[in-house]
């Protein structure tokens, strides 16, 4: 990647056509996005909302460029797999307190259709 232009950035400068490095070590381990960034907690995730596109990145999981993981497409398709295993392995039930009357089926416009409010469900063994 080189910069385009010159670029101010936080008081350094960036000249046109300087190789420009993402560092996604200091991206997934920054603790002003992350608390405790060392520790292993994926529910962190749960309630987190973070930018993966756009320019204000919070999470770049796969990297980018062409140092961009080659396994991303795997995961991708692995994560169907994994949610079918799982949707067939389970019986699941509602968080306590709703009924399917209450299920808010309404769509969220975007690039891909996805719910407006999102589906909480227990799995039951």
């Amino acid at each position: 990647r080189k910069a385009d232009s010159d670029v101010d950035l936080h008081g350094y400068l960036v000249p046109k056509n300087a190789q420009v490095f993402v560092n996604l070590w200091a991206i997934n381990y920054d603790p002003n996005t992350w608390e405790n960034p060392t520790s292993f907690s994926p529910e962190r995730f749960i309630e987190h909302h973070v930018e993966m596109n756009g320019q204000n990145f919070g999470l770049i999981p796969f990297g980018a460029g062409r140092r961009i993981c080659p396994g991303m497409t795997l995961a991708y398709r692995m994560l169907n797999l994994m949610l079918g295993t799982l949707i067939h392995g389970f019986n699941w039930k509602l968080e306590d307190g709703l009924s399917l009357k209450d299920l808010d089926m309404n769509d969220k416009f975007g690039v891909t259709i996805t719910k407006a409010e999102s589906l909480l469900i227990i799995p039951v063994p």
